[in-house]
């Protein structure tokens, strides 16, 4: 099912919350929110929206990452019922995706649920305070403008971590749902 994203709920304070990795290396949110910001990206495997992305978010994390930006992701979808986001191939697909960021299991789904994510991908931009200051897509480019590719969430994330604040037009991501057990 396609669902797009709520809009962004300026200044609305990051739960914080510690997961693992598929080698179960563990990550606190508050930990890696830096004084440029913090960048969360609810993601998983299957979802052909994801897929169709995963590279170009590989590339523009790099590009926030220079800038001193952090990311997480976050996987929350149910993986008995969907095999595909299991740990195992969470861990493939970010090897074969090249991330340079942990990529997190959301087991109990508490992360996604107390952030209100509500498709794969759903990106969460914070400032250093931990405050919300963007909720969009990555890109247009999936929406037929490849060659005139805007870059919307390195745009917003590069603002948040010079100005503290998010830009105010920001369209919604879309993707699928995320599968609750």
């Amino acid at each position: 099912m396609l669902l797009d994203t709520p809009i962004c709920d300026f200044g609305w304070k990051a739960p914080d919350f510690t997961l693992k990795d598929p080698d179960e290396k563990p990550f606190t949110m508050s930990e890696q929110l830096g004084d440029k910001g913090l960048l969360i990206a609810f993601i998983c495997n299957h979802c052909p929206y994801v897929q169709e992305i995963a590279d170009r978010l590989s590339d523009d994390v790099r590009e926030l990452q220079a800038e001193g930006i952090n990311v997480l992701a976050v996987m929350s979808n149910d993986y008995k019922y969907v095999r595909v986001d299991s740990p195992p191939f969470m861990k493939k697909f970010a090897a074969q995706h090249d991330f340079t960021f942990p990529y997190l299991v959301d087991e109990d789904q508490k992360v996604g649920r107390s952030y209100g994510a509500v498709c794969t991908p759903d990106f969460f931009g914070f400032n250093k305070e931990g405050e919300l200051q963007y909720r969009g897509r990555l890109d247009d480019a999936g929406m037929g403008n490849i060659n005139k590719r805007q870059k919307e969430l390195v745009n917003a994330m590069k603002q948040i971590a010079n100005t503290g604040n998010g830009p105010r037009q920001q369209t919604p991501s879309m993707g699928c749902s995320i599968k609750w057990s």
